[in-house]
């Protein structure tokens, strides 16, 4: 099997997954998973659509990372690595898309306006 690849975005993140057939080694930007994401909660996000269809050992996996926070990477690599899988399986695609793996989070940070000091927020109102 050759790579697969996939696209994952989440907020200003932006994930670039190659899958291809191996021992599980996960790679963020020449880093190992759990160098790149200390924490546990993030490991566990990431590998979420591969603990789901028991493929954990199965994939290595490289990722080029960039933009956004580390929460936000986390999320747009879980998009990514799952639609790789689908990418590999369509016949995975039902048991992903029930947990949500499949959907683009749409929410972004919205711009700020001129004369405010915020995006909605407004400078105090003076009477007089």
């Amino acid at each position: 099997m050759e790579a697969v690849n996939a696209i994952g975005r989440r907020k200003a993140a932006i994930a670039r997954v190659y899958v291809k057939e191996g021992n599980g080694k996960i790679i963020i930007n020449k880093h190992e998973l759990e160098d790149y994401f200390p924490s546990p909660l993030l490991q566990y996000v990431v590998k979420q659509p591969l603990n789901k269809l028991d493929a954990a050992g199965k994939y290595d996996i490289k990722i080029n990372l960039n933009g956004g926070g580390y929460k936000g990477q986390a999320e747009a690599v879980r998009l990514a690595i799952a639609r790789a899988l689908v990418k590999i399986n369509p016949d995975d695609k039902p048991l992903l898309k029930a947990e949500g793996f499949l959907t683009r989070d749409p929410r972004v940070v919205e711009r700020k306006k001129p004369g405010q000091p915020k995006a909605r927020k407004k400078f105090q109102f003076s009477k007089r």
